[in-house]
């Protein structure tokens, strides 16, 4: 069965990385709930998307650079007034939900991962009974990388459309297996059968994200893809259910 991941708490129906959307996305029929880590300055981790305060919320600034009091200030815009979380109280949320973890680790300001890191989402993660329940992902493969020497947990690859194209299908598989890399992910829109078939002929997983609208979350089930992230859960919800009814 294709899994179901709630992108970032479901961003378009709820605003983005927002109290209110985890907490709807932990009562919801899906599998995952995807979500991104950044180091405060003070030593904890917020759930937020960008590494700055700037895109999504009222408040400016680097978050490595600000304390968690400064970041808790922002109220997150499209929120119904939530401010930012953090991953102890993210895991609390999920204490008693199916909804599994599909955390992804992001990089700083510069693009490059963080210093040691990687160590202290896994810790905190054991710490809040929720470890065994994450699958991690990264753009980057420096992360995969420690991802991989540090935890057992399952690790994908997001393959963004830039170097997808850059590379071609061929080299980007090469390069998972270099690095043992077990799965990656898409864009659903690069996203095809022709794909698909050779990534799993590598013996690797296949799955996709960004898919927010209907025809996109379609195409998803259609593939036939292992997981895809959706800003629109409760839509891709009604549209598997309608799937199975018709079947």
């Amino acid at each position: 069965m294709t899994r179901i991941a709630s992108h970032r708490g479901g961003t378009l129906e709820f605003g983005d990385s927002t109290p209110q959307g985890f907490s709807a996305t932990a009562r919801m029929d899906v599998e995952e709930v995807e979500f991104d880590v950044h180091p405060t300055s003070d030593g904890a981790i917020v759930v937020h998307h960008d590494a700055t305060l700037d895109g999504t919320t009222d408040t400016s600034g680097t978050i490595a650079q600000m304390t968690l009091a400064e970041i808790r200030a922002a109220t997150i815009r499209y929120s119904a007034g939530g401010h930012p979380l953090t991953l102890d109280e993210l895991c609390s949320i999920y204490a008693g939900s199916n909804v599994d973890f599909r955390c992804e680790i992001k990089p700083g300001v510069d693009g490059l991962p963080y210093e040691r890191f990687v160590d202290r989402v896994i810790a905190l993660l054991r710490h809040g009974n929720m470890l065994e329940r994450t699958t991690f992902s990264s753009f980057l493969i420096p992360s995969m990388d420690t991802l991989l020497q540090s935890t057992d947990r399952p690790s994908l690859w997001l393959v963004s459309p830039p170097v997808l194209r850059q590379l071609g299908q061929d080299a980007v598989i090469e390069l998972a297996m270099a690095h043992g890399i077990k799965e990656i992910g898409v864009h659903i829109d690069t996203a095809d059968a022709a794909l698909q078939s050779c990534v799993i002929a590598a013996g690797l997983d296949f799955g996709c994200w960004a898919a927010h609208s209907a025809c996109q979350i379609k195409k998803a089930f259609s593939l036939g893809v292992k997981v895809f992230t959706t800003d629109r859960p409760t839509l891709a919800m009604d549209i598997r259910e309608k799937l199975e009814v018709s079947a």
